[in-house]
């Protein structure tokens, strides 16, 4: 249960709380040049879902069996002290710019309007820095040091598709507020790129509401938790001193001495 409330942390934080885009500014070459229309905007959210799934599949084998420091593979071949971490982004770019390939080939070969509408963008995300931030966030998780549980790839590939996910999802809402921009009166120095940028902004803005989500969510669904640190802060309560210490009498105020030693002997 505790793994599964881990997944569902994950997924939410990197669809909508830490969003790829609206959050870390990654992917914005495709996220201002293909939100002009939904349907384009939609198919090509589909798609880069598609490609960073399967990069984020890839970059965990390659990443935890051969890249990160002691991995079986590469000790191995190489020895013992083996680490190739430092090929990460070649290996990173040849699978991204694989999985792009497959997805190119498909849509061309099964929807010719959508590859056409796609353009110079379908190519180019061979350079969208949202799947290779996922990859390198992969990598983080499962490159981890002696003493630290790696990143499964379960975790891995809930991080590489609702990230995915949430760039479907800030790009469509981009189109939408875009088209409706069509039929508004934008000043002429702000159209095109200006009011995308500003609305982009906006929307960043907006999305930064959702900050804290994860941990409220992760009270939720972590009650035994909460609990135990509820009965903690109890028991640190009662074993706190019930009475109020009494107060030191004035100097020849014989009265207020005699009643402090009356309630010292009734508590004895």
């Amino acid at each position: 249960m505790e793994h599964i409330s881990e997944l569902i942390l994950v997924a939410v934080s990197a669809a909508i709380i830490n969003n790829f885009v609206l959050h870390y500014f990654v992917g914005i070459c495709p996220f201002i040049g293909v939100s002009r229309r939904v349907d384009m905007a939609f198919g090509m959210g589909c798609a880069v879902t598609f490609v960073i799934t399967i990069a984020g599949l890839l970059s965990w084998i390659f990443t935890y069996y051969i890249l990160r420091p002691g991995a079986p593979l590469a000790v191995l071949v190489i020895g013992e002290g083996a680490d190739l971490s430092i090929l990460s982004y070649i290996v990173y770019i040849f699978v991204i710019a694989s999985s792009v390939q497959l997805v190119e080939m498909y849509v061309r070969k099964f929807f010719p309007p959508l590859y056409k509408s796609f353009g110079v963008f379908l190519p180019l995300i061979t350079t969208n820095c949202a799947i290779l931030f996922a990859c390198l966030e992969i990598m983080k998780y499962v490159a981890v040091g002696k003493g630290a549980d790696p990143w499964g790839l379960d975790t891995a590939l809930v991080l590489a598709i609702f990230g995915g996910v949430g760039f479907t999802i800030a790009i469509v809402i981009m189109a939408g507020i875009r088209e409706e921009l069509d039929y508004c009166d934008v000043p002429r120095s702000l159209r095109g790129a200006g009011i995308t940028l500003i609305v982009a902004g906006i929307l960043s803005l907006a999305f930064m509401g959702f900050g804290g989500v994860d941990r409220s969510l992760k009270e939720v669904m972590s009650p035994a938790k909460a609990a135990a640190v509820a009965v903690d802060d109890d028991e640190e309560y009662i074993g706190a001193p019930t009475t109020m210490p009494a107060a030191k009498p004035a100097d020849g105020d014989a009265g207020a001495e005699i009643t402090m030693k009356t309630q010292r002997g009734a508590v004895q």
